[in-house]
């Protein structure tokens, strides 16, 4: 994990810290979400779509 690290938009909170209800920005789906760069999570089907990269695959 060398680099920055993704932090949550709303609480400003590494994915594993963060206790935000978390749902795919998109598509509104909670399942299988991931933190991303951006801030925000992302289902993997919309990740895949968007070419989002969680922290463990930057």
């Amino acid at each position: 994990m060398a680099g920055k690290q993704f932090l949550c938009g709303v609480c400003n909170q590494p994915e594993k810290m963060c206790n935000c209800i978390k749902y795919c920005a998109l598509c509104q789906s909670d399942y299988g979400v991931r933190l991303t760069e951006d801030g925000q999570f992302y289902c993997s089907d919309c990740r895949e779509a968007c070419d989002y990269k969680t922290q463990d695959t930057a």
